[in-house]
């Protein structure tokens, strides 16, 4: 049942959505840019608490609603031109417009820059032939990094899909077919390994049980910490740039 209420925060008020779950076992707030303040809560908890637990969470709820909102005004209005950056493993690419430019699609990474043809500017389709770009690569790293550590792991998939996925890094079906966030090209190589781990895992245990996560420490020690970086720089590679929807 999913229903949306209102609350106050530090005297503003907020529309949230509500939330409950039959798999829950306890409260959980999380704050997204697509889909703001949601509360998921146990099928047997009482609504008549929210209030009370939404008060004490007050701090974090406003900080998080600030952050993403900042994002999102500046995705709203940054418009990529030559000199600006985007993140590239972890790293910032500053893009370089080259005349006469030969490469590939417009785009050529030369060193810690992005070589560009002036064309993609003058015609307003940097954005989106750089998620183009940002696509190619990840088929090509991730597909390599899934497939070493496959065989470390001792695990087989069948395929890899590379998708724009608003609110999930990856995910692995019942079919064993894993699918893949294109902005995980964003983040460090060791944060791009772990996402790769944990749908690798998903092969062995496809739920997040305490085995599966026991599971996943054995392949990658840092986990949590990796973990914690996607959730603090979601909003932040998202809002680098914003291209029109691919078809």
């Amino acid at each position: 049942m999913v229903e949306h209420r209102e609350t106050s925060i530090k005297g503003q008020t907020i529309t949230y959505t509500v939330k409950r779950s039959l798999r829950a076992r306890h409260v959980r707030l999380e704050v997204r840019r697509q889909t703001g303040l949601m509360v998921i809560i146990p099928h047997s908890y009482k609504i008549v608490q929210l209030p009370g637990l939404l008060e004490s969470k007050e701090r974090w709820i406003s900080s998080n609603l600030e952050r993403f909102s900042h994002f999102q005004s500046y995705s709203a209005k940054k418009k990529l031109r030559s000199g600006d950056t985007v993140p590239y493993l972890g790293r910032d690419l500053e893009l370089v417009t080259q005349e006469n430019h030969t490469g590939a699609g417009g785009v050529t990474l030369q060193g810690n820059t992005l070589a560009v043809s002036p064309e993609l500017f003058r015609n307003g389709i940097l954005e989106l032939t750089l998620e183009y770009w940002y696509r190619a690569e990840a088929a090509k790293l991730i597909g390599e990094r899934a497939h070493k550590l496959s065989v470390q792991m001792g695990v087989s998939y069948k395929r890899i899909t590379i998708r724009g996925q608003k609110t999930r890094w990856g995910s692995c079906s019942r079919k064993k077919n894993l699918s893949f966030n294109w902005k995980l090209l964003m983040a460090p190589e060791p944060v791009i390994d772990y996402v790769i781990i944990h749908e690798l895992t998903h092969l062995e245990e496809m739920n997040h049980s305490k085995r599966f996560w026991e599971l996943v420490a054995q392949h990658c020690r840092g986990w949590r910490e990796y973990k914690k970086w996607l959730r603090q720089h979601e909003a932040n590679l998202a809002a680098k740039f914003c291209p029109e929807k691919l078809p």
